[in-house]
């Protein structure tokens, strides 16, 4: 089936596209290509991560709801502190992030992948988990910003064994164009491919996983893993510039921020400036009343006019790889923004809450964009951005994409090389902090977009330079 496929790594968009090229539609090819993207973008995302899907077949809109549970279900008390970690971005950039077993929530990716395939699959997951089988075994060369990713998630990585070894097995972390290979992870999805995803929540894996956090005094219980459910929810829905956007509900905040963003652009003018769009960031931030978020995105458009966008993320990355089982488990307990009311606050069993924001635009009832982006509170300033350029614009996917962006927060407004000086100095002239950043970096996200062209029907996808993201086509 034609189609083109936008991800984050080349290996990823490639193992979607081939999908499509055999007959599958395009949640058959969102989900191998997130399957390959726990081989070749592992840091990011994998088995012990959470996400969303957006579904839209024509019909109506389904949005997947298969993020991070917080634990305790079964009452077991934490026994130790979140690890607080320094990571550096640049000379002027640093976070500290909290990881380690304590950080560690109930994954969602296994279940939901499969829920995605349930009801709107025609490929058994069998196939589709083959590339990501074979680029986790045989492995990939690094390319140049999983070499960054390594290079700055060190000091999480190399504080436990497993992934210690695992981004660094000559004793130092892995370089550019060095070969990456994942075996647990191979063989932990051919239990999947055979087994689907009851291993990870009743079986032999769910028991390792719950132990192990346990033991090192997390809270990740074999009841929370048993009670894990994926869960459907409605779309938000807002007008914009004569189209309709449809993105992430509650409890997720990300998407309800980008519309209330589009809101305030709407009543700004005809037109998004900087300045507007620093207006609106602003206006979000104070609705809602970090750095570097390790999340991937996908989105596909297949012939048949479905589309799928899938956001996965493991935080940070909690460095807790479980002997035995493949999985490196999420930090998502230990995500400030992700934890506004402090940690160790949210109930056990309620999802936790997510920037993340799988985003469909349609004009006229058909599908003209569907996008997604990494990077924790950037994720939404990055995919208000695309669709102001593509929507209002008129830019296609690629080029929206690569255009420079700024993010307005807490009274700073970080600016790319490339954004108009002059409003730069207007905002300046009102008291209003610009950092000028010396180049483009994943500090801005990292967005993946598909689009199609209303009066032509051709098909055409943008992948985010400064993640490493690509495109490919059926």
């Amino acid at each position: 089936m034609p189609g083109v496929v936008a991800a984050g790594h080349p290996e990823s968009a490639e193992a979607g596209a081939a999908v499509l090229r055999e007959g599958g539609n395009a949640v058959d090819a969102a989900v191998a290509a997130v399957f390959a993207s726990f081989a070749v973008e592992s840091p990011l995302t994998g088995l012990g991560a959470g996400g969303f899907m957006l579904v839209h077949d024509g019909e109506r809109p389904t949005l997947l709801d298969f993020f991070v549970a917080a634990p305790g279900l079964d009452g077991t008390p934490r026994a130790a502190e979140l690890t607080p970690v320094e990571v550096v971005f640049d000379a002027e950039t640093v976070q500290t992030f909290y990881v380690g077993p304590v950080s560690c929530g109930v994954p969602g990716t296994p279940a939901g992948l499969v829920e995605a395939l349930r009801r709107f699959g025609s490929m058994p997951p069998a196939e589709l988990v083959r590339p990501a089988i074979r680029l986790a075994r045989e492995g990939a060369p690094v390319n140049h910003e999983q070499a960054y990713i390594l290079r700055i998630l060190e000091p999480i990585h190399r504080r436990l064994p497993g992934t210690r070894e695992l981004y660094a097995p000559a004793g130092r972390t892995l370089r550019e164009g060095e070969v990456f290979r994942f075996e647990e992870l191979a063989v932990a999805l051919e239990r999947f491919a055979a087994e689907g995803e009851a291993p990870f929540y009743r079986g032999e894996v769910a028991a390792a996983l719950s132990d192990f956090v346990v033991a090192h005094g997390g809270t990740l219980g074999p009841g929370d893993l048993a009670a894990y459910t994926t869960i459907e929810r409605s779309p938000v829905r807002v007008g914009f510039r004569g189209a309709e956007v449809l993105t992430n509900p509650p409890p997720s905040a990300g998407g309800t921020l980008i519309a209330h963003s589009m809101d305030v652009l709407e009543g700004l003018g005809p037109t998004s400036g900087p300045e507007q769009l620093v207006a609106a960031m602003d206006a979000a931030n104070e609705h809602r009343a970090d750095l570097l978020g390790s999340t991937t995105h996908i989105s596909v458009l297949d012939g048949g006019g479905m589309c799928a966008a899938v956001t996965c993320s493991n935080g940070s990355g909690s460095g807790v790889l479980v002997p035995g089982t493949g999985v490196i488990l999420n930090n998502m307990l230990g995500e400030e923004d992700l934890n506004p009311g402090g940690f160790h606050r949210i109930p056990p069993g309620r999802r936790v809450t997510s920037m993340m924001a799988p985003t469909v635009v349609r004009r006229g009832g058909e599908i003209v964009l569907a996008v997604g982006s990494a990077g924790s509170n950037r994720i939404r300033s990055a995919i208000l951005q695309t669709v102001v350029r593509v929507v209002e614009q008129g830019m296609g996917p690629a080029e929206a994409i690569a255009a420079p962006r700024l993010h307005s927060e807490g009274g700073v407004v970080q600016a790319e090389p490339g954004i108009d000086e002059a409003a730069l100095a207007r905002l300046e002239a009102r008291g209003v902090t610009v950092a000028r950043r010396p180049e483009i970096n994943l500090f801005f996200g990292g967005v993946q977009a598909v689009a199609r062209d209303p009066r032509t029907g051709v098909l055409s996808g943008g992948g985010d330079p400064r993640r490493g993201g690509a495109v490919a086509y059926a």
